[in-house]
């Protein structure tokens, strides 16, 4: 039977429910307080982040835009030329395109081996070592490169080298993306392929890809952006030629070789105009990169909108 309280605690426990009321009062008016004054610090502080990266693009911009002129990136003359970055800017595209083809092949196939077919154990070995490579720094690649294929195979500093090198440098972001687009792919949509009858290609081909395809897209062109600005795979793996590359194993040049050999130049001299030309150039092509996959990416998703919920 229970045990009526003295009237003399009555008024102490009132007093205790009391506090307890006002704690959390309180409480909640600081979370809600943070979390409103949360949501003006974030976009501040993306601005102050974005400052210095702002900065940056208008000093290179600043100095290198009185120096260019629509010959600047049409003549194709020697790459040494004051007037002439079409052979390096061709040359760049070339490359980045070949680097870009063979990470494509291999970090998508790896990517849907990974996530469709390989068990478990074995698809975490796999990820981990993607994640591992996606970590090391660019000049391990470009030794590799450089012993692998130059020195060993006796290819010499060529083309072909230089587009492996730089492929092998690109080609875990391309997986990482590709193994997370498929991964993402509901089960539903799976199991009612396979039970309709479709084969693992054909569920891949016209399923998984069409909705993995803006995801994949979104890492291809990172990863272009990543290889875009190397330098140390290009370098130790390519001698810079004043032509355009004529086959696989010719010579060729590169935006950022032009950075890696101007930048400490005396002032105003030529290759210190060509380095900053090469950097304006390497920024304005990353922008138009990011710009293009988020157009590309947007239209899949609007194409797709409400056929795979």
């Amino acid at each position: 039977m229970a045990t009526a309280l003295p009237s003399s605690d009555r008024p102490r426990l009132l007093d205790v429910a009391d506090d307890l009321r006002q704690g959390d009062t309180i409480r909640l008016r600081f979370r809600t307080g943070f979390d409103r004054w949360v949501g003006y610090l974030i976009p501040l502080l993306f601005l102050v982040a974005l400052l210095p990266i702002l900065d940056l693009v208008w000093y290179i911009g600043s100095t290198a835009l009185p120096t260019m002129a629509l010959s600047t990136i049409t003549s194709f003359g020697s790459y040494e030329a004051e007037d002439a970055l079409g052979v390096t800017l061709v040359s760049t595209f070339e490359l980045l395109a070949v680097s870009t083809a063979i990470s494509v092949l291999f970090g998508v196939v790896g990517g849907i081996a990974t996530a469709e077919f390989l068990p478990d154990w074995a698809a975490g070995w796999v990820r981990m070592s993607a994640n591992l490579l996606a970590g090391i720094p660019s000049v391990i690649f470009g030794f590799f490169g450089f012993f692998a294929l130059v020195v060993y195979l006796g290819w010499g500093a060529v083309f072909l080298a230089g587009a492996i090198t730089l492929a092998f440098f690109m080609t875990p972001y391309v997986f990482r993306t590709a193994d997370i687009a498929f991964s993402s792919i509901p089960r539903p949509i799976r199991e009612a392929a396979y039970g309709s009858g479709a084969r693992p290609y054909q569920y891949i081909l016209r399923v998984g890809l069409p909705i993995a395809v803006p995801q994949i897209l979104t890492g291809v062109f990172l990863a272009m952006a990543i290889g875009l600005g190397e330098t140390a795979p290009i370098v130790l793996t390519v001698d810079p030629n004043v032509a355009l590359p004529t086959g696989l194993y010719s010579h060729s040049t590169y935006l950022t070789y032009l950075i890696w050999t101007g930048y400490s130049s005396t002032p105003h001299s030529l290759p210190l105009v060509l380095a900053y030309q090469a950097a304006f150039l390497v920024v304005v092509i990353v922008i138009v990169l990011n710009i293009v996959v988020r157009i590309i990416s947007a239209r899949y998703r609007k194409r797709l909108e409400g056929l795979y919920q």
